[in-house]
């Protein structure tokens, strides 16, 4: 899985660069703006539906939103993917301290609550 998140990213990569699509080349963060909009309703809708065909298709347009804006950053020297993926890896141990920590969480509503106490600490 690795290989191809990272194949996904060379598009990327790819589309913007000097032999790429002009109209990817021409996209800004801003300019993203409706397309992730867009996809987030469009994978929310499927999720609605149930259509796990629809739901995989939406996951796939909404990443490479994601993936496009993080190249974008990474040209103007800001962050890149790999930023992205160690920060959201680091909050999402942080959050889960009844996994990775020390504190207790046995129903599904305690764990929430720990969630939220710990999201207001960081």
């Amino acid at each position: 899985m690795p290989d191809r998140f990272k194949k996904l990213v060379k598009l990327a990569e790819y589309l913007r660069g000097a032999n790429g699509c002009p109209w990817d080349k021409k996209q800004t963060i801003e300019s993203m703006l409706e397309h992730v909009k867009e996809e987030a309703e469009e994978v929310y809708e499927a999720i609605e539906k149930g259509h796990a065909e629809s739901l995989k298709e939406e996951l796939g347009d909404l990443l490479f939103n994601v993936i496009m804006i993080a190249q974008i950053t990474k040209e103007k020297g800001k962050f890149d993917i790999g930023d992205v993926l160690r920060d959201i890896e680091k909050k999402i141990i942080d959050r889960h301290t009844w996994v990775f920590g020390g504190d207790k969480a046995k129903t599904p509503e305690e764990a929430l609550a720990k969630w939220k106490e710990n999201k207001k600490k960081k």
